[in-house]
């Protein structure tokens, strides 16, 4: 992100909270197809790039079990100046959870886990 040109970088990070949907949530956890998502990713970050004339972008999502307050996913954009990069980061996002195989599961404190689709659960 480091580049004499750009007077803007920006930083998102997606992180583990402790609820979704009225349900204590006590840990989350994400599986993706890699060889794809990682694709998926690379076209996202290119076609942010083009679109917001951005100087610098890096996306990343883990996979694994991601322990409360800690980030699961993380999005930065270098530009220029500040409205293009906090345009980018917010179509990333938007992008990413449309297009990514990346599948999350939630793991609640009453012992109970379900597969998140959007707003959806799959025990």
């Amino acid at each position: 992100m480091r580049d004499p040109r750009a007077g803007a970088v920006t930083v998102f990070e997606g992180c583990a909270r402790d609820h979704h949907g009225g349900r204590a949530v006590s840990s989350l956890a994400y599986e993706a197809f890699g060889p794809m998502a990682r694709a998926e990713l690379t076209r996202i970050r290119e076609a942010a790039m083009a679109r917001f004339d951005l100087l610098g972008c890096a996306i990343h999502h883990r996979t694994g079990e991601v322990p409360l307050t800690e980030a699961a996913v993380v999005v930065a954009c270098a530009a220029a100046h500040r409205g293009p990069t906090f345009e980018a980061v917010a179509w990333i996002m938007d992008r990413v959870k449309e297009s990514v195989p990346v599948w999350k599961k939630e793991a609640y404190r009453d012992g109970d886990a379900a597969w998140v689709e959007g707003e959806a659960r799959r025990p």
